[in-house]
């Protein structure tokens, strides 16, 4: 028994027909010869449109590994499909793969970039508590009461509490109004620290 016996044997036993074998050969130097000879081109074009544009060296490799990388993933789907591999599976593996990335990155980002801001508010103070805070343009105002790693607490004149992401005050323009306020709220805080601790006196 020959050796291409022996391999068609093997191919056989796997139910894999030699056509599908051949095919992937065939299709796998293609797309290599493809791939050099578009980047030859396509760099060569990006090289005169250097000298011209000014352009960089790092966008010509940028831009010639971006289509490589384009080229070869369309290599493997029509490889996927040769082999019989169903891409709507596929397509829905990978959609929701990247669905789940995306979430978590964003979620991940919003906690990270509040705790960053509130390490920036702490350290430039841009308001203090007790402090009459308005955000522009949706015109939220209230006095700041708290603030944490999260949220900066505000409370409404009515009294509702509205609390602001810390990361909103990089993003949106914000204004404090009436800074002697202040003393106002942190006297009544005072006032109210003593009122606790007032002992009354002995009957």
């Amino acid at each position: 028994m020959t050796v291409f016996d022996q391999i068609l044997r093997l191919l056989d036993h796997y139910n894999v027909s030699l056509t599908t074998v051949t095919s992937t050969v065939v299709l796998l130097l293609a797309a290599s010869f493809v791939v050099v000879l578009i980047n030859r081109v396509i760099r060569g074009w990006l090289r005169l449109l250097e000298g011209r544009i000014s352009l960089p060296y790092q966008t010509v490799l940028a831009v010639t590994r971006a289509i490589s990388t384009l080229l070869w993933v369309i290599t493997v789907l029509i490889l996927l499909d040769i082999w019989g591999v169903g891409l709507t599976g596929i397509w829905t593996l990978l959609v929701s793969a990247a669905t789940v990335v995306g979430v978590g990155f964003l979620a991940t980002w919003a906690m990270v970039s509040n705790f960053t801001a509130s390490f920036f508010i702490t350290l430039w103070r841009p308001f203090q508590l007790g402090d009459m805070v308005q955000v522009l343009p949706e015109a939220m105002r209230g006095r700041v009461i708290d603030r944490n790693l999260m949220f900066t607490t505000l409370r409404e004149d009515d009294g509702s509490i509205l609390q602001i992401p810390n990361n909103l005050f990089f993003q949106k323009i914000f204004r404090v109004l009436d800074r002697n306020d202040r003393f106002l709220f942190e006297e009544l805080g005072a006032l109210d620290r003593a009122r606790n601790n007032v002992v009354p006196p002995p009957k």
